[in-house]
């Protein structure tokens, strides 16, 4: 039995593009490895200059296809112009909603780029929707988010969530990265009805930790009982976890191991990986997935 055939709530269209990438792509073995390339538009050219190659979305695109991934996150313009060359060999997650981080963090939401009938269109196995929990905009966001499931329903299209704590209240009650945040984050994307969540691993921060409102600001719980808690929290929504922003190569694996082993589903790495030179990110890649596999 695979894990889809545990979620008996998947219409068929959903089991189908979600079984592509959780067991014909990728590590093969449920797990999945997702690349993401939405930092362009999210934070801007800033990310690319650690490698410059990898600006020209042909190095992702490269890497999901040599490296085997589970898929690559993207938006409408770039799947548009540098995906035919890739058609069925390296699924898509069309994110269809986003913003440029100018105007900065304090009332976040991210109108729509793209469509659910785009992601049909272009032959995508799933859509990203960036939700910012707690933004005092949540109640345009959640609206808007309610016609995205409509759509994703109808179309048999598997909705992943990029589960985001954001805004003053939520910096006010220990932060974006606190397990306060994340876990509810967690516990939202399970509500609203995303069939994935991406989150960020909590951080355990004993300066703010006295913020957060009770019982959070007396737990003291190790990393892999954040992670554990967050699973539990997200019920039968699936858990990608991200990589964030550069660490080491122990770090990465370490991190990565934990979150599969506490119950994530998978990963989604995309500057731990594409900030590298080919060969490195490609050697990294495999070490992920050798990790993975053995799970």
């Amino acid at each position: 039995m695979t894990i889809i055939d545990e979620l008996h709530h998947l219409s068929l269209g959903k089991r189908v593009r979600l079984h592509r990438m959780m067991y014909e792509h990728g590590p093969g073995n449920g797990h999945l490895l997702i690349l993401p390339i939405d930092q362009g538009m999210e934070h801007g050219p800033v990310d690319f200059f650690a490698n410059p190659p990898s600006a020209d979305p042909e190095f992702q695109f490269k890497l999901a296809l040599e490296g085997g991934y589970s898929g690559i996150a993207l938006h409408l313009g770039l799947a548009e112009k540098y995906a035919p060359k890739y058609a069925g060999k390296v699924p898509i997650v069309l994110k269809i909603n986003g913003k440029t981080r100018i105007p900065g963090a304090g009332d976040p939401i991210s109108p729509m780029t793209g469509s659910v009938e785009d992601a049909v269109r272009i032959g995508a196995d799933a859509i990203g929707y960036t939700l910012y929990v707690g933004s005092p905009s949540q109640v345009a966001d959640i609206n808007q988010f309610r016609k995205v499931k409509a759509d994703a329903e109808r179309y048999g299209m598997p909705i992943i969530i990029w589960a985001y704590p954001r805004g003053e209240a939520v910096d006010k009650k220990g932060g974006r990265d606190s397990l306060y945040a994340i876990d509810y984050a967690a516990r939202v994307a399970n509500e609203l009805g995303a069939d994935i969540v991406k989150l960020n691993v909590p951080v355990d921060d004993p300066k703010t930790r006295a913020q957060q409102p009770s019982p959070y600001d007396k737990l003291e719980l190790s990393y892999e009982e954040m992670v554990s808690k967050v699973v539990k929290s997200a019920g039968k929504t699936l858990v990608l976890f991200s990589g964030g922003g550069k660490i080491s190569d122990d770090d990465v694996v370490h991190r990565a191991k934990v979150c599969l082993e506490q119950g994530a589903t998978g990963l989604i790495f995309g500057r731990n990986l594409w900030q590298r030179e080919w060969d490195d990110a490609l050697a990294m890649t495999k070490r992920l997935k050798d990790m993975m596999k053995s799970l």
